[in-house]
């Protein structure tokens, strides 16, 4: 249930966001959503991330971040 609504609630922030911009945003929640997995696995499924799930996220982190700041023309 807390997952349902809190993508409703950033699909419906989404809406806020221009045009132009959505898509960049929508690249960041993954990144989000992937390290938000990782920590479920972790304290909920008491199964800690390896040295791989940590190097995952991180690439995800610096993809979306690339996404975001990149200098555009």
């Amino acid at each position: 249930m807390p997952g349902t609504l809190s993508l409703w609630l950033f699909g419906y922030l989404l809406t806020f966001v221009d045009g132009e911009y959505a898509g960049r945003v929508y690249a960041a929640y993954g990144a989000v959503y992937i390290c938000s997995s990782i920590i479920w696995m972790w304290i909920i499924e008491n199964n800690p991330p390896d040295k791989f799930d940590i190097l995952g996220i991180l690439v995800c982190f610096l993809g979306s971040g690339i996404i975001l700041f990149a200098p555009r023309s």
